[in-house]
Order: structure tokens, then sequence, then C-alpha cells
């Protein structure tokens, strides 16, 4: 093992974080689920500062990343909306989003070109608001109630955000194909 494999290590424990956490919530252990949810966000935070400072960064490591805060993100989804504390219309407006870009991502690679992929700021906010959004509930059960003007503001912020996100990965990348010729 080198030095650089560390971001990747870390990563790898962002993958193995997630069942635990989907069945820590599942038994109801809001504190707990928090808590591992926590450690992930750190987890993420702290692999992206090593690849980015030290130069740590490899192709494993930009495409193991997203994979990882994408499967805690949608497990958190799926599994709070199966327990109701988040609307699964909601949850199915996030699963859409990402199967479209993952569609896409796919068809574009392999029909157009390598895909190097980089997260647009519209995308990154989507993200925010979704981890806010998990935040917020596992909060609410976990600690203390927040006002319902709050939650609302981030269910529906998630809800434009993926929305708008999605639609800006399809029109991106559907002029980046067709000035590739691939019309």
């Amino acid at each position: 093992m080198k030095a650089s494999d560390i971001p990747n290590i870390i990563t790898l424990f962002r993958f193995l974080l997630v069942p635990p956490f989907v069945l820590v919530l599942l038994q109801e252990k809001f504190g707990l689920a928090l808590l591992l949810f926590g450690i992930a966000g750190f987890s993420d935070a702290l692999d992206g500062y090593l690849a980015k400072h030290y130069h740590w960064s490899s192709r494993l490591g930009a495409l193991m990343d997203p994979l990882a805060d994408k499967l805690l993100l949608v497990s958190s989804y799926v599994t709070l909306g199966w327990l109701h504390w988040i609307p699964l219309w909601l949850v199915g407006v996030v699963i859409l989003r990402d199967l479209v870009i993952v569609s896409g991502a796919l068809v574009y690679n392999f029909r157009i070109e390598r895909l190097e992929a980089r997260p647009s700021m519209v995308s990154k906010l989507n993200t925010f608001t979704q981890i806010m959004l998990v935040l917020a509930v596992l909060f609410s059960l976990a600690v203390a109630s927040l006002p319902y003007l709050w939650m609302d503001v981030l269910l529906y912020s998630v809800l434009v955000t993926t929305l708008w996100s999605g639609i800006d990965y399809v029109l991106r990348w559907s002029r980046r194909a067709w000035r590739k010729g691939a019309h």
C-alpha cells in the first residue's frame, strides 16, 4: 500500500458504511444513523482533501468517489421513503434523475467518446440539498424536530434542484454529442 492509496481506501470505507447505515435506519436507531451519515460525510471530505492536496487523485478514485456518494444518498432516500419520512414521489424523482444521468453517461461513453464528467454547479447544489434533507430528517428524528416550514423548504429545494440538474445534464450532454457529430 502506498500513501496515494489512502483516498481510495477511505472511499472503500464509505461503501462499507452503507449497509450498517441502512440497517440502523430500518431499526429506527436514528441517532446512530445520523452519526454514520456524518462519518460518511467526513470521510468524503477527507478523501477529497487528501486527493487534491497531495495530488493522490486516480482514475479509480474519480469513479469510486461519486459512486460511493450516490450509493449512500440513494440508500438514504429509498430507506427514508420506505419508512415514510421522505415522500415516495420525491424518492422516485431522485432515482429517475440518477437513472437518466447514468444511462446518458453510458450511451455517451460507448457511442461518442470516453466520458470525463465533472459535476456542474447545479449538480453540486442538488447534492448539497439532498444531503441537507437527509441530515434534517435524521436530526428531527434523533435530536429535535425541526419546524415544518424548514422541512418543506428543504423538500421542495430537493425537488427543484433535482429536476434542474437532470434537465441541465440532458441538455449539456446532448449539445456535446451533437457537436461531436453523433446526431
